[in-house]
């Protein structure tokens, strides 16, 4: 990772580690980059979350984008991949996503989007890096030449005609929808809605203050809560769904009021997509957190699992490379390429819930394949993270995972972000699963004693 760009685009602090000023230079460097192949008459679209200083840094890279002649398109507050669907979907030059997704409220981002409605590359990302490091003459146009702002919020259609092509007749569904306060606040709630289901609304205000807080995907104690409310007094299927602040990813309460994790969702969307014969390569891309539970259950289908990176960029970039149409995370980032470049919350939602009232099945049902191994992350704080790397650690890790054989799996890797070392240790044995979590964390901790 670069300086400023991160695994997610450029994140931090509002007005402290992305101030203003960081922004103005990165719709610079970012407008400069891309106008390498990319007609000047092609705007930049940029959205927003609804955090509260999302119009300051909206401003500041709006600014710095159109000091160099390119025009923008404003959308307003909409879900991260309304950006990337607009974006290709009315051949704009670039989109630009302002938000900082899961993360508090003190907290603010900037990602963008290609011509083709992809993150960008790490040599695109790196290249814009060098341009605000450098402080390179960028254009400077004037008169008529400087770049035009034009505010629409009728583009939010096409993303919500796309989602409701998706998706099947709700009537007759309960479904409690948790907006999180973030982007998905109206469109959440309106697309089951329009589908023909009754809606409860759960923090689906326009409320920056309150994004993310003890809501959404990053807190489903409300949501449950809500859910089996709603089961105890409907008589007709009832599901929560609750999305994080940008809405690129998805988490479920289903008809037992037990949470539907990512591994869960990605298995019942496997399964369909497998059974109509649209899987290529009966491959699902998935990490290295992915539960094995999740693992075996695919196994069962016929469904290999290919595992990534933590991260949705690195999940992505496994599809691409392979040929693959489908992955995600447990975190609730699922991505399928025939639907969307990007993990689409929304579009998640609409596609499990379709499922199940296309097969009058319920959700606790369709995931029932899954039983989840007993999983204990250890986070070992180090000096050095390549201790990782040590012979006698390495040692340790191969006794685990002879310990371990068919039944677990370990996996020992550094933080990206902080001084430590994260040993993940799986298996169907509760006891087993922390005994030699703790000892390979125990290994660790010894050599890297001071």
């Amino acid at each position: 990772m670069g300086k400023y760009f991160g695994t997610d685009g450029v994140r931090g602090v509002a007005n402290a580690d992305l101030t203003p000023e960081l922004a103005y230079k990165i719709g610079r460097a970012g407008a400069a980059v891309i106008a390498h192949d990319q007609p000047m008459e092609k705007p930049i679209v940029v959205g927003r979350d609804t955090r509260l200083s999302g119009p300051m840094l909206e401003g500041a890279i709006v600014a710095g984008i159109t000091s160099t002649g390119r025009n923008v398109v404003q959308l307003g507050i909409v879900p991260t991949p309304a950006v990337a669907a607009i974006t290709a979907s009315i051949e704009a030059a670039a989109g630009v996503m302002i938000s900082a997704s899961h993360n508090p409220i003190e907290d603010n981002g900037i990602k963008f989007f290609g011509a083709d409605g992809f993150k960008l590359s790490d040599a695109v990302e790196s290249e814009i890096e060098a341009l605000i490091e450098t402080h390179a003459d960028l254009p400077r146009p004037t008169g008529l030449d400087i770049g035009i702002v034009t505010q629409t919020r009728g583009l939010i259609d096409n993303y919500f005609a796309k989602l409701v092509a998706a998706g099947a007749d709700l009537h007759g569904w309960t479904i409690v929808v948790d907006g999180a306060f973030g982007a998905a606040y109206l469109v959440g709630p309106k697309i089951f809605e329009r589908l023909g289901a009754r809606v409860v609304a759960l923090n689906c205000e326009d409320d920056g203050s309150r994004i993310n807080v003890d809501c959404g995907a990053t807190n489903l104690t409300m949501l449950r809560a809500r859910v089996k409310e709603e089961i105890a007094r409907s008589t007709g299927p009832v599901a929560g769904v609750a999305f994080d602040g940008d809405a690129d990813r998805a988490l479920f309460i289903d008809e037992a009021g037990e949470v539907l994790t990512g591994d869960h969702v990605m298995l019942i969307l496997a399964h369909d997509l497998a059974q109509r014969g649209e899987l290529p390569g009966d491959t699902v891309v998935g990490t290295v957190m992915s539960n094995m539970g999740f693992e075996k259950a695919l196994e069962r289908a016929n469904i290999r699992l290919l595992r990534a990176a933590v991260g949705d960029r690195y999940v992505l970039e496994a599809m691409r490379a392979g040929g693959y149409r489908f992955g995600g995370e447990q975190s609730g980032h699922v991505i399928d390429l025939q639907r969307g470049t990007t993990g689409d919350g929304p579009m998640t939602a609409v596609t499990l819930f379709s499922i199940a009232a296309r097969k009058r099945r319920t959700l606790h049902d369709l995931a029932s394949d899954l039983t989840v191994y007993p999983q204990v992350l250890v986070n070992v704080r180090v000096t050095d993270k390549s201790i990782a790397d040590h012979p006698t650690v390495r040692d340790a890790i191969a006794a685990a995972e002879r310990e371990l054989a068919n039944n677990g799996r370990i996996n020992v890797r550094p933080s990206g972000t902080e001084p430590l070392v994260r040993v993940m240790v799986e298996s169907s044995d509760r006891a087993q699963t922390h005994a030699v979590a703790e000892t390979v964390a125990e290994t660790i901790r010894r050599f890297s004693a001071p």
